[in-house]
């Protein structure tokens, strides 16, 4: 009879992680190994305040997952002690915490992740970190488009002295 528990415990827990990997606009895997607990509370802490789920999970339930998923790819890098963030409103967001905890603790290695549904490596997870955040890059945006009216309004002022001067 225990062992049916055991089963059924997995079957759910596995069932959770596809729902995790479905529902989230980005999943990162990092291998945690070499964090004290102080660290690894630190960045449980970070992950939170930004609304993103972090677990440490085992490989075999995380490849069932990725199975039902069909997100197999992702089993390459499901080696050693595997935590995931699983980030379902900001997609910058989860990248950009773990790579910057990532730069102060060496230990933390990124090994992957899922980006909007394809699995993508560790070079586009640190592209989508260095990405600005939203804020930043609406007001890029934002001076884009105001940069047009400003020069006319330069340009106008200039005219307008130079009249000035003559007169």
């Amino acid at each position: 009879m225990a062992n049916a528990k055991i089963i059924q415990d997995k079957e759910q827990a596995v069932s959770e992680i596809v729902s995790k990997l479905r529902e989230s606009n980005c999943t990162i895997v990092a291998d945690y190994r070499g964090l004290n607990v102080a660290q690894v509370t630190e960045l449980r802490k970070q992950l939170r305040e930004a609304g993103i789920e972090f677990q440490v999970l085992k490989n075999s339930l995380i490849r069932r997952a990725t199975e039902a998923t069909e997100l197999t790819q992702l089993d390459e890098v499901l080696t050693g002690p595997t935590a995931i963030a699983f980030g379902k409103e900001d997609v910058v967001a989860p990248a950009k915490i773990l790579s910057a905890f990532a730069k102060k603790n060496e230990a933390l290695k990124v090994k992957g992740g899922v980006l909007e549904g394809q699995v993508v490596g560790v070079e586009q997870i640190k592209a989508l970190a260095d990405l600005p955040s939203r804020e930043g890059l609406l007001s890029m945006l934002l001076s884009v488009l105001q940069a047009p009216v400003r020069n006319f309004a330069l340009a106008v002022k200039a005219v307008s002295e130079k009249q000035e001067q003559e007169a």
